[in-house]
């Protein structure tokens, strides 16, 4: 599985490690099942993105926007001020396997999670 994920601004790692773990707690998921997490280039100044992946022992990749956008995110999104269809779910389904949603964008707080298989 791959955990697509955006955030607002200026997040901590705390925050963005409840919200993977809440998101995964939903899906009936564990963290072994991860094989990484994914998000926009635009957040990969996010510090707390890269304290979640180096907490849970993930890679995360930054994934360029010409290829978000060759993914069709099935919810609405405030990324289309930045020129994107989406954050979390178009990243998620970019580096997964089958190109599956398992968990559509969900926010916990600051931070929104999908997840694909």
């Amino acid at each position: 599985m791959i955990i697509g994920m955006g955030a607002r601004r200026g997040i901590d790692g705390q925050e963005a490690i409840d919200a993977i773990n809440s998101a995964l707690a939903e899906a009936g998921r564990s963290i072994d099942d991860v094989e990484g997490l994914a998000s926009a280039k635009l957040k990969e100044n996010e510090t707390g993105l890269h304290e979640a992946a180096r907490f849970f022992g993930l890679t995360i990749t930054f994934i360029d926007h010409d290829e978000l956008n060759n993914y069709d995110a099935p919810s609405a999104s405030q990324a289309k001020r930045f020129g994107l269809k989406g954050v979390a779910e178009p990243a998620a389904l970019a580096l997964s396997k089958k190109k599956e949603l398992i968990l559509r964008k969900k926010a916990y707080g600051r931070v929104t999670i999908a997840i694909a298989e």
